[in-house]
């Protein structure tokens, strides 16, 4: 765990060091102070020596400037550290996660996810500025705080001593019963940011199913569930300070009572008293530092375990050790291929699926929700893998191949369509960076997307907002579409990719692709009879089996579920004429 974090200081080891170095010098500089100050009372003020005041005194000014200097430097090399370690290690998880496969996404929620990459990482920046600047500053004032206590008196000083046992046990109670309550706060957390990501996303719908009121309630519980649990462990956490307070309290009374008495006794300068109290502030800062180190670290260690998770997790999607790095064709082969999403061969979404494709066929494939349509399709592309059999593109193993040469290769338009923020332009340059306007143009005309963006005041330059949000369904999925042509893919896939789009687009957009890229092959998953029924061969779903292949006339003579669908189709079509 250690080493995943400690990897991510990369180019920041030189202000990681040179902020303790700095914390070091600033604090033998501190401790020097109260020395100097018993000397110029005891050696100038007391006896009246002018020559002796204006020397300490002015040892004593550049003793503090020193130390202002040392104090702002470690200041400023902590907050370049901490900020490039926090940078890096986002940058790993974010890397990170784009390796996964589905099957590694499934494991954590997007909030988790956004909760990791954030909050996490803010606690562990913050727990390194500490380790760097305030962890080393405290046991080193600590120490030589005691240290020089013991060199003024040491039967003072073992008063100290007696405190640290009562300070450790306080400590380590809180500890140990604040982390369990960190860790259930941060899981609330993730289910806080699942709630808002979901209404802010999906805000239409509240608002026309008048859901306003639920949502709130949904929130108020959560919101109320991490400010219980924030609560609780917040007084755990605050009763450090008054216990630290009062130990070290005690202390200065007891070193008052004894010091008083010492100094009766001729055992002890007024100078020398004067240092202790300094000193026990000293220590009583060190020890309300690393209460908030400990603070610190119950709440980051949490965070360190949650990221650790997402460093740790291994996809189970990877390149092979001499991977093929060119698709021949775009024929495609099941041969036996069964898949499960828990790769539990007794619960098995696809079973013993065998399908020969030839490279430039138009296929169709339909069949009711659940048949595992979408299941079949996004094996090809290598999004999940197969959990028997083998599945072959080009005449070779998809686990042979090169995983972007196939996805490249591969042009998928998923069931649901995802616009990024950014111009028009800038989202259909995701099939191809360097694509030029006039083939963006024409893969628009492929896909019957040119038309209306030309209606836009600015053209293939408007902007789109998060998510497509300011254009409709059709026009979202007809974007896409082009998106995926600009790849120049060897297989385009349609996943139920023409749904919002009414037929007679549908139709145009079918029949550009047999005339412009017939070299490609085109599997298309639709509700509508009428999107498949001029493909090559069309594929009947049933259950997560392949029920039926055939062409539209084949299917009408063969496959009860097929005649079911086509003629409560053409019904629905003649009841709404």
């Amino acid at each position: 765990m250690l080493k995943n974090l400690t990897a991510c200081i990369g180019e920041y080891k030189k202000p990681s060091l040179l902020a303790p170095v700095c914390v070091t010098l600033e604090v033998i500089l501190e401790v020097i102070i109260p020395l100097m100050m018993a000397s110029l009372i005891d050696k100038g003020i007391t006896p009246g020596n002018m020559n002796a005041i204006i020397r300490y005194g002015l040892i004593l000014v550049i003793a503090a400037m020193a130390s202002l200097a040392c104090g702002a430097l470690s200041g400023h090399f902590a907050a370049v550290a901490s900020a490039g370690f926090a940078k890096n290690l986002r940058k790993k998880m974010f890397y990170k996660v784009q390796d996964f496969s589905f099957t590694n996404i499934d494991h954590f929620s997007t909030s988790s996810l956004v909760t990791r990459l954030t909050t996490d990482v803010t606690n562990v920046q913050n727990a390194y500025q500490m380790i760097i600047r305030i962890a080393v500053r405290a046991p080193i004032m600590l120490i030589s705080a005691f240290v020089m206590a013991f060199s003024v008196s040491r039967s003072l000083a073992l008063i100290y001593l007696a405190i640290i046992p009562i300070l450790g046990l306080i400590l380590f109670l809180i500890t140990t019963n604040a982390h369990p309550i960190f860790m259930r706060v941060f899981k609330t957390y993730d289910r806080l940011n699942n709630v808002v990501q979901e209404n802010v996303h999906g805000i239409r719908v509240v608002k026309s199913f008048v859901r306003e009121d639920f949502e709130e309630k949904k929130f108020r519980e959560i919101s109320g569930d991490i400010y219980r649990d924030f609560t609780k462990v917040e007084k755990l956490i605050a009763f450090n300070g008054p216990a630290m307070q009062m130990c070290v309290y005690s202390c200065m009374i007891l070193i008052s009572w004894f010091g008083a008495k010492l100094i009766v006794s001729n055992s002890m300068t007024t100078g020398e008293l004067t240092s202790m109290f300094t000193y026990t502030m000293q220590i009583l800062m060190s020890l309300m530092m690393l209460s908030m180190i400990f603070v610190m670290c119950i709440m980051s260690r949490t965070s360190i375990e949650r990221i650790n998770e997402v460093l740790t997790e291994q996809p189970d999607i990877t390149d092979p050790s001499a991977p093929v790095t060119e698709v021949k064709d775009g024929s495609i082969s099941f041969d036996h291929v069964s898949f499960s999403y828990s790769k539990d061969m007794n619960k098995l979404c696809l079973k013993d699926i065998n399908l020969e494709i030839r490279s430039g066929e138009t296929v169709g494939i339909i069949g009711g929700t659940g048949s595992a349509k979408s299941s079949l399709v996004q094996l090809i592309p290598r999004l999940y893998d197969v959990t028997g059999g083998s599945l072959k593109v080009g005449g070779v193993d998809v686990r042979n191949y090169d995983i972007k040469a196939l996805r490249d290769a591969v042009s998928v338009v998923l069931q649901k369509n995802v616009l990024f923020s950014g111009t028009i332009k800038e989202n259909l340059r995701w099939g191809n960076e360097k694509a030029t306007d006039e083939e963006m143009i024409h893969a628009c005309q492929l896909s019957q997307a040119d038309e209306f963006i030309r209606t836009f005041p600015d053209g293939y330059d408007t902007y789109i907002e998060q998510g497509g949000s300011n254009v409709s369904g059709g026009q979202k999925q007809r974007i896409c579409i082009a998106r995926a042509l600009l790849k120049k893919p060897a297989i385009l896939i349609l996943d139920d990719s023409t749904s919002a789009v009414d037929t007679k687009t549908d139709a145009l957009i079918q029949q550009a692709f047999a005339q412009e890229i017939p070299d490609t092959t085109k599997l298309i998953i639709a509700q509508r009879i009428s999107s498949v029924q001029n493909a090559d061969k069309i594929i009947v779903m049933d259950n997560g089996y392949i029920s039926a292949v055939g062409t539209h006339e084949e299917l009408l003579a063969s496959s009860h579920i097929y005649q079911e669908v086509y003629y409560s189709q053409v019904k629905g079509e003649s009841d709404h004429e």
